[in-house]
């Protein structure tokens, strides 16, 4: 089965900027729709951004709407996240996700995904 590692977390202040990379062992994710979950402390896990498996076509969350977005080269094995003006309430374990079916959309609605292990961002005030 696919393994998904996600890097680039850390500590960051208000008004920041983080790029998340991930990346797979095993099969190579290039016919997958790919996205990005995350799970602040006391909340449950919520979907940040998918990305279509072509790459033409992404969706986010409201909240990150904006200020994130959502990449892949196919050719590289990878996905990013690119978030900006970083807020505290943004705070969570970020996510790497794979859909468990190729040639996805960026429809998140009836679908399911596979996660990695997470990386930490933290943003202060």
């Amino acid at each position: 089965q696919v393994q998904l590692v996600e890097s680039g977390g850390g500590l960051v202040q208000a008004g920041g900027s983080l790029r998340l990379s991930c990346t797979a062992s095993g099969r190579p994710f290039s016919t997958y729709a790919m996205g990005w979950f995350r799970q602040a402390p006391g909340k449950e896990r919520a979907l940040v951004s998918v990305i279509s498996w072509s790459g033409s076509d992404t969706y986010y969350a409201d909240s990150v709407k904006g200020r994130f977005t959502i990449t892949r080269d196919n050719a590289k094995n990878m996905v990013y996240l690119d978030m900006n003006n970083l807020k505290p309430e943004d705070t969570a374990v970020y996510y790497c996700a794979k859909d468990r079916l190729p040639w996805g959309t960026a429809i998140p609605s009836g679908r399911d995904f596979d996660w990695g292990q997470g990386t930490q961002v933290i943003v202060s005030s």
